[in-house]
């Protein structure tokens, strides 16, 4: 039986009002949609199935643009009610107050909003509309005056690279909770914008991990890069954050812990991998979630070249989005990886072992605030944290002390402090 998983990406909709050059959609069905999109009902029953799955998963609500789906707050509300956490991925130029205060009483818990470049003009272009950099500033606005939490989706080209650090400061001065900084997969539209270079990545991605490391207040990810494990663990060999301690943060976890369901209903491993390995209007989530061999043959792999002789494969494993667009080798090397291996012994990552930790009452309440896709994690790293100390029960001032130590004396930000209560001391969430 597959690991429950924890993410799970709904592309409600292939409509939007933009006309992304990075997009992996094809240009006339953003504007038109497609005719056999999944129904109110047929995507209230998916959420079901995916809560039945992964009891404690995060579903992403997004599209092409899902807030051109009249039904939104409706699946929101559906999706809170089955135990699921709800966030919203979009441009954010049909977000306002109202519209977010609407979205907050139907359950939903963040938003995610693309900001590609913090020059204007370049941004507008990249997304191919006039104006759209403004309206997203200004649902960044709505966000903060309804104290909805957000995160910013930054994606890195050869022409956005230099924009790493002057995006991570952007990010932690305007209240963002995350920023995710996504390295494009060369799919769909996007095959001529996905041109970072193997030299280029590898500094954005040393940027990437220094800000990870040492942003107090914001949290930073890679996305599309599971070589940031590798560069995570040459940078500090003892910090958390990679795999060899237990933790998902910075690596793929296509078919692992994620996958993508396409407005049809096709699954797909991830937004890259178009080739669908189900669909639930024939077959539940669940059956293709715990079944489906592409999904298996990608928790078990059997890399080849590079890849397949690398000390850090079961850290990183590479991208396997890439080889296969590239060359339809879904098990290739990720190319974009200029990493050569050494030959040593191949790193394992730290499993956990049963706990037999016991929590105070107090503690109890507190963990069960913690969004339950990120619980797993935060529990390990608390009872790590408690047994390093010489006891065996975790008490809430354990949880508080972790907390300070990752943000300081001042602690998260109020209005997003139930939700960040999960990162205590730099662990991952998706």
């Amino acid at each position: 039986m597959a690991q429950e998983p924890y993410l799970i990406a709904l592309n409600l909709t292939e409509r939007c009002n933009l006309s992304c050059k990075h997009c992996y959609l094809d240009a006339k069905v953003l504007k038109e949609g497609a005719c056999d999109e999944l129904s109110t009902g047929e995507l209230k029953t998916l959420l079901e199935q995916i809560a039945n799955t992964g009891p404690e998963a995060m579903v992403v609500l997004t599209g092409g643009e899902p807030l051109l789906r009249k039904d939104l707050e409706e699946l929101s509300t559906h999706a809170t009610k089955l135990g699921l956490m709800v966030v919203i991925g979009t441009n954010g130029l049909l977000l306002s107050e109202k519209k977010i205060k609407r979205l907050q009483n139907a359950g939903v818990a963040g938003i995610g909003l693309s900001l590609d470049s913090l020059d204007p003009v370049f941004h507008d272009e990249f997304r191919g509309r006039e104006g759209a950099w403004i309206k997203t500033m200004a649902s960044i606005d709505s966000c903060v005056a309804t104290e909805m939490p957000f995160q910013i989706h930054f994606s890195v080209t050869d022409e956005t690279a230099d924009e790493i650090d002057a995006m991570v400061a952007f990010a932690r001065d305007v209240g963002a909770m995350v920023l995710n900084v996504f390295f494009m997969v060369c799919t769909g539209r996007g095959e001529k914008y996905s041109n970072i270079s193997p030299t280029k990545y590898e500094a954005v991605l040393q940027r990437v991990a220094h800000a990870a490391k040492t942003e107090k207040k914001l949290m930073v990810r890679a996305k599309c890069a599971p070589h940031f494990k590798r560069i995570a663990m040459q940078m500090d060999p003892e910090w958390p954050i990679t795999t060899a301690h237990g933790y998902d943060a910075g690596g793929c976890i296509a078919a692992t812990r994620y996958a993508r369901v396409t407005p049809n209903g096709n699954v797909t491993p991830c937004p890259y991998m178009e080739n669908s390995v189900g669909s639930v209007r024939e077959t539940s989530f669940g059956d293709i979630w715990n079944n489906s061999s592409t999904l298996q043959a990608l928790r078990s792999p059997k890399l080849e070249g590079r890849c397949g002789i690398c000390e850090f494969q079961k850290l990183c494993g590479g991208c396997r989005a890439r080889p296969l667009a590239r060359d339809g080798n879904l098990m290739g090397e990720d190319f974009l990886c200029s990493y050569q291996p050494s030959g040593g012994a191949v790193i394992s990552p730290i499993t956990a072992n049963a706990s037999s930790m016991k929590w105070s009452a107090e503690a109890q309440i507190h963990i069960a605030r913690v969004p339950g896709f990120v619980r797993r994690m935060v529990r390990r790293r608390a009872e790590d944290y408690v047994r390093s100390a010489g006891r065996n029960e975790v008490t809430k001032e354990d949880l508080s002390f972790l907390a300070k130590r990752r943000f300081g004396d001042a602690g998260p930000p109020k209005f997003v402090q139930a939700l960040r209560s999960d990162l205590i001391d730099g662990s991952d969430s998706a």
